[in-house]
């Protein structure tokens, strides 16, 4: 359903919209937490350690893909509040043939330059092949991911975020019973795991697209709404491609720290590889917050309303830090328990060191999530700068903990990585919408012409 964040209680609004995202978040994390759970007990630890070092090389390429179609959705959520349905089909549109275009160019960059990668990342040998199977499964899967993010998100700039949801969880299910099939039946290894994931994928954004196709009317395009001219493709490049590479920068952050890693060994690569499981369950609400307060922000920028804006953010802060201090206990209390799903049979020293990560980083989650309200909704009004040099922060201070704190702290240097870099972040973007919000509640700039 086509739902107007214009009007309405902003608090209300926000969470009810956020719950089938969160839903929606937490059932992608949980299939791929059982591509892990199976891959490490099925196969083993070393299959588990090259499923994980390929985490941050594949955010590399998707979180390009997640950032694009989110900046391209901003406009139409844009256009959608300022009552622009010829604007929402016209950017949709473009939407479509620039995202054909990215995923082109996107695969054959990702396809070519994994080995490079791997070698970069200093691969232990023993995983080297499984990683590499793994990583190009998924980079020849990069339509299917582009799919379901772009129609996910136009549809939620609408105010829907209920039918991404659906789709997602029939997916997700599609995706546990390929993983049993390729991998325990077939016997498939990583590929299976990674085959399993794909599919599921691209049969969620086919679904995902027909239903939206025959549902909302107002996203039946014809042929005069494709109109591509340089100042639409500026305007939605302008927006997608720094939020694209603001993931994409974090991701390299994350290599760097990953090939700091992979020189602990295969044991603690799979501590890392099942904590940062744990960890992106349960911090999906941080996740959610941002996405809804980014169309929250777009809907209002288009109806010029600031103030609302404003206390949108407000409110959404507090709703945060009620879901922080529930993600901070799950880890505190049940993180041991949670990891040990992820290793086969009895290895106290893998779930210990997957413990100290998470001990450390369940101090730091407040930071995580003023950083994902402040920075989505800079990108919800299209001030996407600052985020993208708040990327290139985080990025400087990992590389900072990768080339120097572990040869004094060793593998607690990793741990602190993530905090550290969400500390050189979040300053900066609150600093940021602050000045940003004041101007425009002031009445000194125009939010939306």
């Amino acid at each position: 359903m086509i739902n107007d964040m214009t009007k309405g209680n902003p608090g209300r609004l926000i969470l009810f919209f956020s719950m089938p995202i969160l839903l929606g978040n937490i059932f992608q994390q949980l299939y791929t937490m059982v591509d892990t759970i199976i891959v490490g007990k099925a196969i083993g630890t070393e299959a588990l350690a090259a499923v994980g070092l390929t985490g941050a090389p594949t955010f590399l390429i998707l979180g390009f893909v997640t950032g694009v179609t989110g900046g391209f959705a901003v406009i139409v959520a844009q256009c959608f509040g300022a009552k622009d349905e010829k604007g929402v089909r016209e950017s949709v549109a473009n939407s479509v043939v620039l995202s054909v275009v990215i995923t082109v160019l996107l695969t054959i960059f990702a396809i070519v330059t994994t080995k490079p990668l791997l070698d970069f990342m200093n691969t232990p040998a023993n995983v080297y092949q499984d990683a590499y199977t793994y990583i190009m499964i998924i980079y020849i899967g990069i339509a299917c991911n582009m799919l379901y993010n772009m129609v996910a998100c136009i549809i939620r700039a609408l105010g829907d975020s209920k039918t991404p949801l659906y789709f997602l969880a029939f997916s997700s299910v599609v995706n546990i019973a390929l993983d049993l099939l390729f991998i325990i039946v077939f016997k498939m290894g990583v590929a299976g795991a990674a085959w399993a994931t794909i599919i599921a994928q691209g049969l969620s954004g086919y679904l995902c697209i027909c239903y939206a196709m025959k549902k909302y009317p107002i996203l039946h395009l014809r042929k005069e709404d494709f109109v591509i001219t340089k100042h639409s493709v500026r305007k939605h490049l302008g927006l997608g491609l720094p939020m694209a590479f603001q993931f994409s920068i974090t991701a390299v952050g994350v290599i760097i720290i990953q090939s700091a890693l992979n020189k602990f060994g295969s044991d603690r690569i799979a501590a890392f590889t099942a904590a940062c499981k744990v960890e992106m369950l349960v911090t999906q609400p941080a996740v959610t917050f941002g996405t809804a307060i980014a169309t929250y922000a777009g809907q209002n920028m288009g109806a010029n309303n600031p103030k609302r804006i404003k206390d949108g953010v407000r409110k959404t802060i507090l709703l945060g830090m009620g879901f922080c201090v529930i993600s901070s206990g799950i880890v505190l209390f049940f993180g041991e328990a949670l990891t040990s799903l992820f290793v086969k049979g009895s290895q106290p020293e893998v779930v210990s060191a997957a413990q100290q990560y998470l001990n450390i980083l369940a101090i730091a989650f407040p930071l995580l999530y003023l950083l994902y309200i402040y920075r989505n909704v800079l990108q919800g009004i299209g001030r996407g700068f600052m985020p993208l040099m708040a990327g290139v922060i985080e990025l400087a201070m990992r590389t900072f903990v990768a080339f120097t704190l572990p040869a004094y702290l060793g593998y607690t240097a990793i741990c602190l990585a993530s905090p550290i870099a969400w500390i050189g972040a979040t300053i900066p973007l609150f600093i940021a919408y602050t000045i940003v919000i004041r101007r425009y509640v002031n009445g000194r700039e125009v939010i939306y012409n």
